[in-house]
């Protein structure tokens, strides 16, 4: 069953002043990996996860923007946390490209690169309940682990190369960040609870 991935960042004596920063800064250390330094949304969402955003802008990257800068890191994240509160969430979109398997042709199935949202967000001290004390100051979402973990029935040679090369992907963005944001502690974990890294082990185990 497909589990939700989370990737949760604490940072040393951390102030709410300094959160624009550090989301800048693991925003630049996904760009490094993805290859891509545009935001693609920003929102900003008060009290908890049920309000409506009081802020929110969708950028559009395609070539006829290019020459913009609105949706530069720097300036998104400017932009969305001009009015810093305590309360309040700040989230930001980016994609990379990960290997998923597309279509089944017979008994091949087709595996391509495509685009996967990743959302970065940034939890104010007394958001949700001060919810980041366990979420952490900033929260990333890589949506469901499905390009890193497939059932059972689905598992080939060739999607052990794709899920492999997706999971590189994901740790490279890992120890960026952990080596360049001045992080004090992370935590890479799913919403079940299930212990990621003995899942991939548990699927690469099986192609071998």
């Amino acid at each position: 069953m497909s589990d939700q991935l989370y990737l949760s960042l604490w940072f040393p004596n951390f102030r709410l002043e300094a959160l624009p920063a550090a989301l800048i800064s693991v925003l630049q250390q996904f760009a490094r990996i993805s290859g891509d330094s545009r935001v693609s949304a920003a929102s900003a969402i008060p009290i908890d996860w049920t309000e409506a955003p009081v802020y929110q802008r969708i950028y559009v990257n395609d070539e006829e923007a290019q020459e913009s800068d609105d949706s530069k890191i720097e300036n998104a994240v400017r932009e969305a946390t001009e009015q810093l509160h305590d309360d309040t969430a700040y989230e930001f979109e980016m994609k990379w490209q990960l290997w998923l398997p597309e279509s089944v042709e017979g008994f091949d199935t087709t595996w391509r690169l495509q685009p996967h949202t990743v959302k970065v967000i940034g939890l104010g001290p007394e958001f949700d309940s001060g919810a980041y004390d366990q979420n952490g100051h900033i929260r990333i979402d890589f949506g469901l682990d499905t390009p890193w973990v497939l059932e059972d029935e689905e598992l080939d040679k060739t999607a052990g190369q794709k899920i492999q090369q997706n999971v590189e992907k994901l740790l490279a963005f890992t120890l960026s960040v952990e080596k360049h944001s001045g992080i004090s502690s992370r935590l890479l974990w799913t919403e079940s609870g299930e212990p990621l890294a003995e899942k991939l082990v548990a699927s690469l185990q099986r192609l071998n």
